[in-house]
């Protein structure tokens, strides 16, 4: 078997421009170039997609689950693992298996596993996103108050010592609980600080930002919002330079009229980019789910707590992709750059990440002319869709 993959017969979108009658060349995992289709290098082993397009695979900096597995409730490599594969499914290469509020030992479970995951290359693993539970209780959201508790010296030293052990940690607090002093020891320890789940006013929030807090977790939900006296968190994210924001794209969450607003105030620098926030029930038919001993029941599009509390949302990335595009009107280059160049910038791996341009990791995604996920590859390997690299010479 060649170490060159020469994967032709769909068009290529890069990240930036379309490529048609051309072949996506992979070496060693890696896109080694984009070459016209009757130009093939001798050794290079040939692929023949059927149609579609190839566009580069899917980011998502915010999922708790998939595949029946909700990580708090299975904090452990083969959670992470049938996670990955659930969201590979639905064009998702690279994501952050996420743990939401929970017990010190929870969370150093969840730690152990994320290492656990980077040691044995689980295809798909980024990294860990910590979503509290240094968070408020006045935008606790679907997170268990009981729970919910300031950052201590423990917590801030574990939590850096996790940084040394993971490709990339993302930890979400509230600007309100957890000080700038404390946000300036996790950003400088490598660490992806993000303001969520906060009640705090725009200044406070702009005092994290300036700390090192450099996004913010599903923008405009379990954040204070935008006033005419006091801009909220929702005000400091929209108006501060450099911070990115990820959003829930399913029309549930966020009115279509804010995404507009969010996308009008930082459309020229590309620091919104898409999250499923997506629960275990991704990749099956599961109509309720428990977290923290709670309830929470799939019905119409959502995912909601006994009281109606939204708990995740039920959504995957490329659905997260087409309302951008089909509700949203954002062409769907712009679409799939908010799913895949954009959220790595956020984590700052755009070098290899979120295109298909020369010396970037080769994640990508076939998709059908209608847009569907056909098959996902990690690395230049299949990783979902029908056959294997071994026996898709020549076929789709």
């Amino acid at each position: 078997m060649s170490d060159l993959l020469a994967i032709s017969g769909a068009r290529i979108f890069d990240g930036q421009s379309w490529h048609d009658d051309a072949a996506l060349l992979v070496e060693f995992g890696q896109v080694s170039g984009i070459v016209r289709a009757g130009a093939l290098p001798a050794h290079a082993e040939s692929v023949r997609l059927e149609g579609g397009m190839v566009v580069p695979g899917f980011i998502d900096l915010q999922v708790n689950g998939g595949g029946g597995v909700l990580f708090n409730n299975d904090p452990s490599v083969d959670a992470i693992r049938t996670i990955c594969a659930a969201h590979a499914r639905y064009g998702t290469t690279a994501l952050l298996p996420t743990l939401i509020t929970d017990t010190v030992a929870v969370n150093v479970a969840a730690i152990a596993a994320g290492k656990a995951a980077a040691a044995q290359g689980v295809p798909g693993f980024l990294g860990l996103h910590l979503e509290g539970p240094h968070l408020s209780l006045a935008r606790k959201g679907t997170h268990d108050p009981a729970l919910i508790r300031p950052m201590d010296d423990a917590d801030l030293a574990r939590l850096i010592a996790a940084r040394a052990d993971l490709p990339n940690l993302l930890c979400t607090v509230a600007a309100e609980t957890v000080t700038p002093a404390q946000i300036s020891a996790l950003a400088a320890a490598g660490i992806i600080v993000s303001i969520g789940h906060s009640d705090a006013s725009a200044a406070a929030a702009g005092a994290a930002f300036a700390a090192g807090a450099s996004m913010a977790t599903h923008l405009f939900n379990a954040m204070s919002q935008l006033g005419n006296r006091e801009p909220g968190v929702v005000g400091a994210v929209l108006t501060a330079d450099n911070v990115s924001a990820g959003l829930i794209a399913d029309g549930i969450h966020v009115h279509p009229a804010a995404i507009q607003i969010a996308l009008r105030a930082k459309s020229d620098d590309g620091h919104i980019f898409l999250v499923t926030d997506a629960m275990s029930q991704t990749g099956t038919d599961l109509t309720t789910l428990t977290l923290n001993g709670r309830t929470i029941t799939r019905a119409d599009g959502a995912l909601r707590l006994a009281d109606g509390t939204l708990a995740g949302a039920d959504l995957d990335m490329i659905d997260a992709v087409e309302f951008m595009h089909g509700r949203m009107g954002l062409p769907f280059e712009e679409a799939i750059r908010m799913a895949s160049l954009y959220p790595a910038r956020a984590m700052g791996i755009q070098s290899e990440f979120g295109h298909l341009q020369p010396g970037a990791v080769a994640n990508f995604a076939h998709l059908s002319d209608a847009r569907q996920v056909k098959s996902t590859w990690i690395g230049g390997n299949k990783v979902w869709g029908a056959g294997t690299r071994a026996n898709a010479v020549h076929s789709g």
